[in-house]
């Protein structure tokens, strides 16, 4: 794997992982303010606020054909 595809393959990790912290962050504050106002939790938020989580873990199952593929569009 050469300098570009490894660049690539760091980015894509870094917005999977982003996108992980991200949802984990939304869930947290939408539990946590809730529960301070004393308010039932409802699954309909929850499901689409855990939605950034499930994109990524998809890019992080498919990192390597994600960067391939960034890499070769990049590549002029």
């Amino acid at each position: 794997m050469d300098t570009p595809e490894r660049g690539a393959l760091m980015l894509v990790r870094i917005v999977g992982v982003a996108l992980l912290g991200w949802a984990l962050a939304e869930l947290s504050l939408y539990v946590a303010v809730n529960h301070h106002k004393n308010l039932p939790v409802e699954i309909i938020p929850c499901v689409m606020k855990s939605l950034p989580f499930l994109a990524g873990v998809v890019v992080l199952v498919k990192s390597r054909s994600l960067a391939e593929w960034i890499s070769d569009k990049l590549d002029l």
